[in-house]
């Protein structure tokens, strides 16, 4: 490889790493804000101008604080569990494609840190490499309500795991290609983006990332009202941040993997047409980067939506129960996911893109219906 595209690949990698914890230490500011607006509080307002250096001070307070180990712990599994997790959280973000290509001189390199034609194999192993950081530091804690956090994280990601890869099959199918660079530029245009062909595969899909990003209604791992704080009850200090950390960054990777398999990732309407005009007023060279700077935008608004998206659900959305969670997977989830990939092999043999909305119309019409049926309670008024 040419040093110089050596050279630009390494600063694209650092700025894709840097930008991704600086979004999971703000989605923490974040994410207290949407919970005050929903809850008619005000949030952090203290720590800088509205509050905004509030990341900073909690990143401070973790340094800072007593970093404790059980004595029975098994020590070094014990701060392997958190390394763990935040490991893999940040190696899921090196296949996205962010943007188109930028331009100097002769060379024409892609916004994205390493370009390979299986990404999305490589994010759904590193994903699946995840739930090891919870097992290890829940069972290595040496405290039952810890361990029975990492057992239901296991559990719950082998099982949302299989609807989640099924769901993504339709898109392959379609796509032919298990490059995301390829699944994106697919959707060139609006009306070719993926929600519209596989609204059912991204209902599932998004459902099952909230399993596999353990969020609310999905948080079982770590239900505080029946295991105290879960898998990390006997974290503290920075490593209790980590776990912490690892889950927003989880959740900006999966924010990302959405925007480029189902909304067109970099790509937005009249993008093209854009693109000419920028390339006329400014040259070949400017023009197309600003281009491409505007599409990373874009994909960047896509994905702080879907955040957004995450932390809404979280505060208005209550948690399940542990066998609704079991059953909303393996009965509903992965027959729906199943059903979606022999509809959609159906529609491309017949040269049908939009044969899974069939699926979505039987089920609105079904769930219509069982609302006209049900009994209506009758309220009787009290007397005083």
């Amino acid at each position: 490889m040419d040093l110089t595209v050596l050279l630009v690949k390494g600063l694209i990698i650092l700025i894709i790493f840097a930008i991704t914890l600086g979004i999971a230490a703000y989605s923490t500011y974040g994410e207290r804000k949407v919970a005050a607006f929903l809850q008619d509080r005000i949030g952090p307002n203290r720590a800088g101008p509205w509050g905004l250096l509030q990341p900073l001070a909690d990143g401070g307070k973790m340094f800072f604080k007593e970093d404790f180990i059980p004595a029975q712990a098994s020590k070094w599994l014990f701060i392997l569990g958190p390394c763990l997790a935040m490991l893999t959280a940040l190696m899921s973000s090196a296949v996205i494609p962010f943007g188109d290509t930028i331009k100097f001189g002769t060379y024409s390199i892609p916004v994205q840190a390493i370009e390979i034609n299986i990404g999305v194999l490589y994010i759904f192993g590193v994903v699946s490499l995840g739930v090891y950081g919870i097992m290890v530091g829940g069972w290595a804690s040496n405290n039952k309500f810890s361990l029975l956090g990492a057992i239901r994280a296991a559990s719950q990601n082998i099982s949302y795991e299989i609807a989640l890869g099924l769901s993504l099959i339709a898109i392959l199918m379609m796509s032919g290609s298990l490059s995301l660079s390829k699944i994106i530029n697919e959707q060139a245009t609006f009306f070719e983006w993926n929600i519209f062909t596989q609204p059912l595969g991204f209902v599932i899909f998004l459902t099952c990332a909230f399993a596999e990003c353990n969020r609310t209604p999905f948080d079982l791992p770590e239900c505080e009202t029946e295991l105290v704080g879960g898998y990390h009850t006997e974290y503290s200090s920075m490593k209790l941040g980590f776990y912490l950390f690892a889950e927003y960054i989880n959740m900006f990777v999966s924010s990302a993997f959405i925007s480029a398999l189902y909304f067109g990732g970099f790509h937005y309407p009249f993008m093209n047409e854009i693109g000419q005009a920028l390339e006329k007023s400014l040259g070949a060279i400017t023009g197309h980067n600003v281009a491409t700077a505007i599409g990373v935008a874009v994909y960047f608004g896509k994905i702080l939506f879907f955040i957004f998206f995450f932390m809404w659900v979280r505060w208005t959305v209550p948690r399940f129960r542990y066998d609704q969670l079991m059953n909303l997977g393996w009965k509903t989830f992965i027959p729906l996911a199943i059903l979606n990939v022999v509809i959609t092999g159906a529609g491309l043999l017949y040269n049908f893109k939009y044969a899974t909305w069939l699926i979505a119309i039987v089920m609105i019409v079904l769930a219509v219906s069982s609302m006209s049926r049900a009994p209506k309670r009758e309220i009787v008024p009290q007397r005083g």
